[in-house]
């Protein structure tokens, strides 16, 4: 019989899971990042049957990226100076609200009422506010970790939280394109309802967390400058959150896939959400197989490699119309994605003192995560200008002349190891 303890115990790279805290942090945050993937692969494949447009999946990703971009900074300042925990357990509740907003709106007697103009509006609206509450609770769960593991630990918990942030990803959206076939969109927000709800009731389990910035009376303004300098003036932090800023901005294939899946390849949903796993199993892959065994040199050398393969496979995204092929270069790209989550992940947990955790996770998440939305509008808006597959070709592109400048201008990166 399999003995999960025992594995644990025998291998130290698991050693974080022996934490009660951590495992229900980790049962959360599994729960609701499938429910955050569901949404993204939910409303863009409604948008899309609406309006039979990539562009209006680009608005989706201008529509979150505003407020997490703008609110982001203020967020570091309010996380530092609050018990993570609660504003975490929050954040995850208030998400479900607008989870049951997008349930109203895409209610057959509602949308019957709606014009085909007004409905994608409200969809864009609610979207809006779930960028409000991603822009603390994102960067809160990444702050809280080092408060549920000790410092000896705390890269394998990095690690395993990034296994699990890609595993919750790969099911939200493989299931996202199974229960739209299955279920109809209305039916899946409500199973995405019941995922946001458990997530929260596994934060609830944790413990009110102690403060730890030891000056919470700075000024928010202050507060943001101080998280600001800290991280401009740590090259090795600057230079990874730089390469991934840029490579997830030109690299953001997965917001055409919808239609990629129907007018190039000519599958249906289920075909669609494969292809939006495919990412995502590829990341997974890597990540556990370095969760397990973790590396030990020439990181930052990894790092770059990784990212120029990523670009790679993007392009090769972008010429196939053989769905296979297609799938294929999505699973690598997601490989060599996994490398740069993991390697990131652990230099942003490493490299941060305790008490900017949250200001710090607020400069990582305005540049990354808000990435992924302008990524979003930005492949909706070069479709448009270019066509579908020359958008993307010119997106992974741009990603290998990213790493060709990454590694001629941060030495320091491409020498790190830890």
């Amino acid at each position: 019989m399999f003995n999960l303890q025992g594995l644990i115990r025998s291998n130290s790279s698991l050693a974080p899971l022996q934490e009660t805290e951590y495992r229900w942090y980790i049962g959360s945050r599994f729960f609701y990042i499938m429910a955050l993937r569901m949404v993204t692969t939910v409303v863009a494949y409604k948008l899309f049957q609406i309006t039979k447009d990539s562009f209006s999946i680009g608005l989706v990703g201008l529509s979150e990226f505003i407020p997490v971009f703008t609110l982001a900074l203020y967020a570091g300042h309010v996380i530092d100076k609050s018990d993570k925990r609660t504003l975490l357990l929050k954040g995850i509740l208030s998400y479900s609200a607008c989870i049951l907003a997008l349930i109203t709106v895409t209610h057959p007697y509602v949308e019957s009422k709606l014009s085909t103009r007004a409905l994608p509006l409200c969809i864009y609206g609610v979207i809006f506010f779930t960028g409000i509450i991603r822009s603390f609770a994102g960067p809160t769960s990444n702050a809280i970790i080092a408060q549920l593991v000790r410092r000896p630990i705390l890269h394998y918990a990095a690690n395993i939280s990034s296994t699990t942030w890609l595993a919750g990803s790969i099911l939200g959206h493989a299931s996202a394109g199974f229960f739209i076939a299955w279920f109809g969109v209305n039916n899946t927000f409500i199973i995405i309802l019941g995922y946001i709800l458990m997530a929260s009731f596994f934060v609830s389990r944790i413990k009110k967390k102690p403060i730890v910035h030891t000056n919470i009376t700075i000024s928010a303004w202050e507060s943001v400058k101080e998280g600001l300098r800290y991280v401009f003036k740590n090259k090795i932090m600057l230079g990874a959150i730089s390469l991934d800023l840029f490579a997830v901005l030109f690299g953001g294939a997965v917001a055409l896939i919808p239609e990629f899946a129907e007018r190039i390849l000519q599958v249906g949903p289920i075909g669609f959400g494969w292809l939006n796993a495919a990412i995502d199993i590829g990341s997974i892959i890597m990540i556990t197989t370095f969760t397990l065994k973790p590396l030990h040199k020439n990181q930052g050398k990894i790092l770059l490699f990784a990212v120029s393969g990523f670009g790679i496979c993007i392009i090769t995204f972008g010429l196939s119309n053989i769905y296979f092929l297609s799938f294929a270069a999505l699973l690598i790209a997601g490989m060599m994605d996994g490398i740069s989550v993991m390697i990131r992940g652990t230099i942003l947990q490493l490299t941060t003192p305790d008490e900017m955790r949250g200001r710090v996770s607020s400069v990582n998440s305005m540049f990354i995560n808000s990435s992924n939305e302008l990524g979003q509008f930005e492949s909706g808006f070069t479709a448009r200008l270019f066509g579908t597959a020359p958008a993307v070709i010119f997106g992974g592109s741009m990603t290998l002349l990213v790493v060709i400048i990454t590694w001629l201008r941060a030495p320091g990166l491409r020498k790190f190891e830890y």
